[in-house]
This record gives structure tokens, C-alpha cells and sequence, in this order.
């Protein structure tokens, strides 16, 4: 039998982006035969939105373990408030329990840790003094990053005083968990490069590049429910042009490019003039705190009349329903070469027009290049914005791209979706506690 614990505080109905490989992968695992428990915290005690969309892709077979924790506290410290701190003791006392029960005690189990609440990943070496289980975890995103302070004049969420104690505190516990780790999966290929680098003195990691997976069933699903979106009317006469995800200073060379570009195309195509760009979802605050950061952008450049940020976030199905009601598709992406918009599939999955602007070293452009699902314009770190703006004129404007549906090559988009990154996943998994059982002592008894 194949034991999967997952450790994911997010969890469906909360809206939160750190679950979705686990939502994702989870009917396919039940369905490859893994025996598999999740543990959660309540939604209770979650402050992101619920959505109760999400929830009905949950396998009525799965088991969920839902702990209750803490009021927020701390929120005065920096770092100190986040999800990932306050769920600690309780995650630490269900988890010692689920792993007590002795269908664990044989070292045949593997806990796979899939979130950005970092802070939780400090109970992965007390997992080891537990018993023998195979530990892995999920680079979902970069834990620690030297990004911030080789671009110093970009401010880091947050702050620079919170995020520098956050960052402290985040290089300080990775190197405490990196020995205990029997594997690694991580959603760009440059994140195993930057950890191992890190961390010369030990044994290299195995770790596995996956990004998130594609699934077809939640659009299906939107198809057969009432979702609609009040972002923008698609009946209204205008042309829309949709990007939902996150913002920041680092994508502004991109967004900056795509202004510029813009602003050239209305001087000799008058119809552009009728084009609204919406920037949806761009800051990770609540919805009363959201702060747009890709307006200014446009305001600089002259073409704010025609752009549109709503920063707060909105529901997972409406996301959805906002690309579905799009004329076209824009994904700007970061000026940090390691970046990758882990949730593209759904962009293409809708089936629309679409531009993507990313450095040329992320892995997105490859995954364009071979699917052949959008107009892939690539930049180089400090590549002047008007050569950008004159490569989206040429592949983007000048022969009204906007206008025509992709060419998509599905067969090659087939590796790409949920089921077949879960049977990786589960392949990796295998692996690695089969490793572990080879070059492990015998199981300790489970304190």
C-alpha cells in the first residue's frame, strides 16, 4: 500500500493559491490506489476568502483532518502573524497522532509538505525523531530569497524591516530542515539550482521540477454553475484584454513594454482605441487593504484611459469566468529570471487569444514554445523597455495576433496536465521512500 500524508493548512473552501497541486492531485491519487490523509486547518480559523467552488472537487472519499488553532497573535512582529506560525502546535500534535496509528509504524509512509506557509516545515525534524517516514517538500515558491537585495531599489511586500526579519527567519529554518529532507519538488527548474547552490556542503538533494497541473473538470464545472464575474462587461462594446494574478515592482519592465507598445498600436490602428486592459487580483491583501501596483505604470506611459487594476482578489471561479469572458489574454511575468506563473494552464486551458511577456530564462517560454498556445514575446534582465514594446509591436500588433485563436498543439500540452504531473509526483514519491527504506534503520517506536 502506498501511505501519503499531506501537510496543507490551506485547503478547499478556503481560496488560496498553495493548494491547488494538492486539490488538483488528490482525485488522481486516490485513483492510482494511494491510502491518503490531508491535514488541514479549519477554515474556520483562516482569514483568506472561502469559496464553496472549490470544495466540490474534493473526492467524498478523502480524508481531511482539520485542526483548530489560535486566534492571529503576534501581528505586531514581523513574520511572526502569518498562518505558518500560529498553526504550529496544533499541526504538530495531529500530525504526531496520524502518524502514531500503526499502519505507519512499518516506514512505508510518506509525508509530503505542499504550502507556502513556510513556518510549518519546521516540524519535518521532529517528524524524523519520530519513526522512519520519507519527508518531502514543496518549493512552491522560494522560502528564502536573495532577490530583494540585489534589487534594492525595489521594496519588498511588506516593508523592508518586516520582510528583512521574515527573510532572516526563513534562511535560518531552511537550513535547519534542508539535511532532514529525503527529496524536493519544485515549480521551477531554477529552484533546485539556487537551493543546492546554498547548500554545498551536503549531499545533493533528488528533487523533481513540477509545475501545477492542468485540469479541464473545474472548467466543466463552471460550465454547469451560475459564476459570473463584475470585474468587467463583456457585452459593454469593448475589447478586453484579461490578466488575473498577482502584481508587483518586479513586473513592471513587462507591463512597462506592453504600455508602450499599446500606446504605438492605437497611433496607427484607431479600433485599439476601443481595447480596456484589466490587471485583476494583483496583491495578496484583503480586499479592503489591496494596493494597486501596475496602474502607475500605465499612468506613466500615457494610456491609463484604457487600463483597468482591480487589486483585490477575487474567487477562484470567477477567475476563471473573467478569462473565459476575455477577447484576449495578457501574462506579464517577473524581470527575475527564476520566476514561472505556476497557474498558466487555466490561461490556456480557455482557449483564447494570448500574449505572454516573460524573461527569457523562465521556464514559461519554453513551455510556450512547445505548445505553441500563445504569442511568447521574451525580454533580458536590464533589456531597455522600447526593444521590448518594438518585439510586442511585431509579434503582437502588427499582425493583429489579438484578433486570431492559437494554434495550440494539445498533444504536447497533454504532459502538462493534472493527471499526468500526479503520476509524476507519485513515481517521485515512491522513489524516495524507497530510497529511505533501503539506507534507514529499522523504525523507532513513535514517541
Amino acid at each position: 500500500m502506498n501511505r501519503l500524508v499531506i501537510v496543507s493548512p490551506h485547503f478547499p473552501p478556503v481560496n488560496a493559491a498553495d493548494h491547488q497541486r494538492v486539490r488538483m492531485s488528490l482525485p488522481f491519487l486516490l485513483k492510482d490506489g494511494w491510502d491518503v490523509d490531508v491535514l488541514a486547518v479549519d477554515d474556520r480559523d483562516v482569514s483568506a476568502p472561502k469559496e464553496s467552488f472549490l470544495s466540490a472537487s474534493i473526492p467524498a472519499t478523502s480524508r481531511i483532518h482539520r485542526c483548530r488553532v489560535p486566534a492571529r497573535l503576534w501581528t505586531r512582529l514581523p513574520g511572526m502573524g502569518s498562518l505558518g506560525y500560529r498553526c504550529l502546535p496544533a499541526m504538530r500534535r495531529e500530525l504526531k497522532k496520524l502518524l502514531s496509528a500503526p499502519c505507519h509504524a512499518d516506514g512505508q509512509t510518506v509525508v509530503y509538505f505542499s504550502t507556502t506557509q513556510f513556518p510549518v516545515h519546521l516540524l519535518i525534524p521532529e517528524i524524523k525523531s519520530w519513526g522512519r517516514f520519507t519527508v518531502c517538500m514543496d518549493f512552491q515558491d522560494p522560502w528564502a530569497t536573495d532577490y530583494y537585495r540585489q534589487h534594492p531599489e525595489m521594496t519588498p511586500p511588506g516593508g523592508r524591516i518586516k520582510f528583512a526579519v521574515s527573510n532572516y527567519l526563513a534562511f535560518r529554518h531552511e537550513r535547519k530542515i534542508w539535511p532532514h529532507l529525503d527529496g524536493f519538488t519544485a515549480v521551477s527548474s531554477a529552484y533546485p539550482k539556487q537551493l543546492q547552490r546554498r547548500y554545498t556542503e551536503s549531499a545533493e538533494k533528488p528533487s523533481l521540477v513540477l509545475p501545477f497541473g492542468a485540469t479541464t473538470s473545474d472548467f466543466d464545472a463552471l460550465a454547469n454553475s451560475d459564476v459570473r464575474q463584475t470585474c468587467f462587461d463583456p457585452n459593454d462594446g469593448f475589447r478586453h484584454w484579461v490578466y488575473v494574478g498577482r502584481g508587483g515592482a518586479d513586473m513592471h519592465r513587462a507591463t512597462r513594454s506592453l504600455c508602450i507598445a499599446f500606446r504605438e498600436a492605437m497611433n496607427t490602428d484607431p479600433a485599439l482605441q476601443k481595447v480596456r486592459l484589466h490587471f485583476i487580483g494583483t496583491d495578496y491583501a484583503a480586499k479592503h487593504r489591496a494596493r494597486a501596483s501596475l496602474i502607475e505604470v500605465a499612468e506613466a506611459e500615457g494610456v491609463a484611459a484604457h487600463v483597468r487594476e482591480c487589486p483585490a482578489r477575487i474567487p477562484f471561479s470567477e477567475a476563471l469566468r473573467c478569462l473565459l469572458d476575455a477577447d484576449a489574454l495578457v501574462v506579464p511575468g517577473s524581470d527575475d529570471p527564476a520566476y514561472t506563473a505556476s497557474k498558466i494552464y487555466p490561461y490556456i486551458l480557455a482557449r483564447k487569444p494570448m500574449l505572454t511577456i516573460f524573461h527569457a530564462s523562465s521556464s514559461i517560454v519554453d513551455l510556450m514554445e512547445r505548445t505553441r498556445a500563445a504569442s511568447c514575446v521574451t525580454f533580458e534582465s536590464h533589456q531597455p523597455e522600447n526593444e521590448i514594446a518594438a518585439k510586442l509591436h511585431r509579434r503582437w500588433f502588427s499582425n493583429s495576433q489579438y484578433v486570431r485563436q492559437p494554434d495550440t498543439d494539445w498533444e504536447k500540452f497533454a504532459p502538462y496536465t493534472a493527471e499526468h504531473m500526479t503520476r509524476q509526483l507519485s513515481k517521485f514519491l515512491i522513489e524516495r521512500r524507497d530510497a529511505t527504506s533501503r539506507h534507514s534503520p529499522a523504525p523507532a517506536a513513535t514517541r
